[in-house]
């Protein structure tokens, strides 16, 4: 029997959608990469296909998403990034061995070493977050307006001004509450 792990949130930034594999933050905190196994069903998800996956690696893969949620929450808020989770970006990024190819289709995909190591995939996600963190896309760097979330997230929506991590659960979520403190403060009449 398999057990029930929550959902992946996936989105369009790699970088960001890792730091999402631990949501509600300032809530009840959900893990959505809590055992080796979970983070190697994750990268395949996200064309990062590994063989296998260590403790060790697994802790390690937190400590980097860790460190792009500090950098990427710090940029966000144009404050100086924490040097700590500056050398642990720049450490994932430069001991991973993933090339960039052209698919017949048009598409960029990432080739791991030959023996399809973790650190390659993390270098990969530790890269992209290089390139958000920096400035280098289209976009901006925001964090979620949920009280209980406040992740990290890149918005490319043209106006720039993206509240929510995720329409489909903050976003929801937060309109709900509101709808239903407008409903208690203002109850209509029943006939």
């Amino acid at each position: 029997m398999s057990a029930r792990f929550p959902g992946f949130r996936l989105g369009n930034v790699l970088a960001t959608s890792f730091t999402g594999t631990l949501t509600e933050r300032h809530g009840n905190a959900v893990e959505r990469i809590p055992t080796p196994n979970r983070l190697i069903d994750w990268l395949a998800v996200n064309g990062l296909a590994v063989e296998s996956c260590t403790t060790a690696q697994h802790e390690r893969a937190w400590e980097l998403r860790e460190s792009i949620h500090a950098a990427a929450t710090a940029a966000a808020i144009q404050d100086a990034l924490p040097p700590p989770a500056v050398q642990v970006i720049n450490d994932c990024s430069t001991q991973g061995r993933a090339a960039a190819i052209l698919t017949p289709e048009g598409n960029r995909q990432w080739r791991l070493s030959s023996t399809s190591r973790v650190e390659d995939a993390l270098g990969v996600i530790a890269a992209d977050a290089i390139s958000i963190i920096a400035g280098e896309r289209d976009g901006k760097l925001a964090l979620c307006a949920s009280p209980t979330c406040q992740a990290a997230f890149f918005d490319t929506s043209q106006s720039r001004t993206r509240r929510w991590c995720d329409m489909n659960t903050c976003g929801n979520r937060q309109k709900k509450a509101r709808f239903n403190a407008h409903q208690r403060t203002n109850p209509t009449r029943q006939r």
